[in-house]
């Protein structure tokens, strides 16, 4: 993959989550506020004040996120990312960060 094309998936992807979160915001009883500069998506959950962090490597070609849970690489494969360590999707695991962090049940999902 070159750079422009991971750049392009990388910032479609923060959209997408960034988007999903804010509708969730606005419809079910997660109190989060979604804060984007440049490559990084700072999701803060306003009862707790704890954070996760969603942002891109364009050197390693990789999303980070770093949670109350720990950190996390995700490499693209094909349309999807995936956890360099244990496969995991990146929406399946952030919907668990979330859902912990928040303290509602919520999925998200990639829509590509």
């Amino acid at each position: 993959m070159t750079e422009s094309e991971f750049l392009k998936q990388a910032e479609a992807t923060l959209d997408q989550i960034e988007a999903t979160l804010e509708e969730l915001a606005n419809t079910s009883d997660l109190d989060v506020e979604c804060t984007r500069s440049g490559n990084v998506l700072e999701i803060e959950f306003i009862d707790n004040g704890t954070k996760i962090i969603v942002n891109s490597q364009a050197p390693m070609q990789e999303l980070w996120v770093a949670a109350k849970s720990g950190g996390f690489h995700f490499k693209a494969q094909g349309e999807q990312w995936m956890n360099t360590r244990d496969a995991t999707e990146l929406f399946a695991a952030l919907s668990q960060m979330v859902s912990q962090q928040g303290g509602v049940e919520v999925v998200l999902r990639d829509v590509n």
